[in-house]
């Protein structure tokens, strides 16, 4: 018989192409089906996931994984709609309410164990991993990443105070004693980079792991779709268009490698409030009609956009994860990104080149000379696209991942309750 695992994913859906599906929701889907696969699996999410998750399981068949569909009163949806503090607070709120379907849930069916999965920032407390009594496992998740300093003095005020705000409530978020019961009692904790992982108290690193928050289907790796066939060197990069994702540097950086190579193009993939801004960039380096930006792309679309170009660049100066880096490596493409967070966690020397981010006028040069290296070399530029497509399929590929999850289960969970 199987063992019983109650999850907590208030985000838990896949929607390639969406704009507002994040990668919290691909992680929390993709998870929940993987441990479907060893476990009879109970998922707390939103039930705004609900229609979607139905649609996708009449679809795919998936066995073993039920699905319990949780809101608050309209009275605070309107807490949603602020992304930067609003969303936190609702989903904070949400693991309370949640906790009392848990624990009416437990009483019913006897979970063997616990499993905290979105949202699974390192500072928001589980409720339910707190007080439930059962075996609990928390992760991954990530949220102690921060812009560097030197990038933010040129950030505006308001961006500034948001970042700060953010910062404090933080820290009071790591203060909250549900939060500190939680982490005490929990058995693992996965963490999705070193920044997660360093702020973690010493008395928790000792239960602590590396596991990623990004993972590529076998359909993504295996549908790699070659190289740029043409004469023009194709540099891509792809996310929502906001300050803290850095494309004002890619632009800036593809400005200093495309003057002494002018046979090159930079295809911006993505939408969001900075798209003006960055059109604007691009005029003003009289680049414009060097920069290609194709606003938001179907999954598909945007692999195969990938799949003709040279090489990836992600400049983003705060990301968690950064899926799309994943996706760019199953695509058997080198990254060049910063030695940051998610990212720099992603990339090694294999698969692509990491470039410091100690300010903005380093960081574009530095960018542009790992364009001008990669552009220059084609047998390197080549071996790292092996390198990225071999380590997406050797560490990214989701089966693979759910087979490694079950492995902490074994280790981590009392056997005689988890098997």
């Amino acid at each position: 018989m199987k063992k019983k695992v109650l999850v907590c994913a208030y985000s838990c859906v896949s929607e390639s192409g969406v704009k507002n599906i994040g990668g919290e929701a691909e992680l929390g889907w993709n998870l929940v089906k993987q441990m479907g696969r060893f476990f009879d699996v109970y998922v707390l999410t939103h039930s705004y996931n609900q229609k979607s998750i139905e649609a996708l399981m009449a679809k795919e068949k998936l066995l073993n994984i039920h699905f319990c569909y949780i809101k608050l009163s309209p009275i605070l949806s309107f807490l949603e709609n602020f992304h930067k503090g609003g969303i936190q607070i609702y989903s904070y709120l949400w693991q309370i309410k949640s906790y009392f379907v848990a624990k009416k849930l437990h009483e019913e069916i006897k979970f063997d164990a616990f499993h905290h999965i979105t949202y699974a920032n390192d500072w928001m407390a589980s409720y339910i991993g707190a007080l439930l009594k059962v075996p609990y496992l928390r992760g991954p998740g990530g949220g102690a990443h921060r812009v560097p300093d030197a990038f933010m003095k040129e950030y505006s005020f308001k961006e500034r105070l948001s970042d700060k705000v953010r910062t404090i409530g933080q820290w009071l978020f790591r203060h909250d004693p549900f939060f500190i019961m939680g982490q005490n009692r929990a058995k693992k904790i996965l963490v999705c980079n070193r920044e997660a992982f360093d702020i973690l108290p010493k008395k928790w690193k000792d239960k602590a792991e590396f596991f990623p928050v990004n993972g590529a289907s076998i359909k993504d790796i295996a549908c790699v779709n070659g190289n740029n066939n043409n004469d023009i060197f194709s540099v891509i990069s792809a996310g929502k268009l906001i300050k803290i994702k850095g494309f004002d540097l890619a632009i800036k950086a593809f400005k200093v490698f495309s003057e002494n190579n002018y046979n090159s193009k930079l295809v911006i993939v993505g939408d969001g409030p900075e798209l003006s801004n960055l059109k604007n960039l691009a005029k003003k380096l009289c680049i414009d009609n060097k920069v290609i930006f194709k606003g938001w792309l179907s999954h598909g679309d945007l692999m195969n956009e990938i799949g003709i170009s040279d090489l990836f660049i992600f400049c983003s100066l705060r990301d968690g994860g950064g899926a799309v880096v994943v996706e760019a490596m199953a695509e058997g493409k080198p990254v060049v990104c910063f030695d940051l967070a998610g990212p720099g966690f992603h990339v090694d020397d294999s698969c692509g080149i990491k470039v410091k981010a100690e300010n903005s006028e380093q960081a574009v040069k530095d960018m542009a000379m790992a364009l001008e290296k990669l552009y220059s070399d084609k047998e390197l530029r080549l071996r790292l696209g092996k390198g990225a497509r071999e380590k997406a399929e050797r560490e990214y590929d989701w089966d693979k991942l759910g087979s490694k999850l079950n492995e902490i289960y074994k280790v981590t969970v009392d056997c005689q309750k988890v098997l």
